[in-house]
């Protein structure tokens, strides 16, 4: 098949397809009068890739995984450096989950925080009789 095919079939355009060949990902087979040909297997490549930065690897990552297809194995992740590029994929994903929960844990202590505010100004408010009632502005709007 031609670039154009592989694209629409695969779900990319012709410049990500010459872009992957220039990086050594992609095939660049030629056909006689000099069109890029592709198959089954370059289709195969293709959804691998795609797949794992859908996932969050960088294109460098899916190096491994094309080199085992390449290779013969049915499968891109089962060859040994595919299953370190996923040892260490997971080890980021651990770091950034424990971020993300000390920055969630901040967040609601915040909330905690402001939220004990607002009611401190509120039962100020109400113990002064006459006394101002604590607003907030919000888009011009006052609440």
């Amino acid at each position: 098949m031609r670039i154009g095919e592989l694209a629409a079939r695969a779900g990319t355009t012709t410049r990500t397809l010459r872009y992957y060949e220039s990086r050594g990902l992609l095939p660049a087979r030629r056909t006689d009068n000099g069109y890029r040909a592709y198959d089954e297997d370059d289709l195969k490549l293709l959804r691998q890739i795609r797949t794992l930065q859908d996932f969050g690897f960088d294109l460098e990552e899916t190096r491994p995984f094309v080199d085992c297809l390449r290779a013969g194995h049915p499968e891109g992740d089962s060859c040994p450096a595919s299953l370190a590029v996923y040892r260490r994929k997971l080890d980021e994903l651990d770091a950034l989950i424990g971020e993300l929960r000390s920055v969630r844990a901040k967040v609601g202590e915040q909330l905690t925080r402001a939220e004990r505010a607002r009611d401190e100004l509120a039962a100020e408010a109400t113990a002064v009789p006459g006394g101002p009632e604590p607003a907030c502005e919000w888009g011009g709007r006052t609440r």
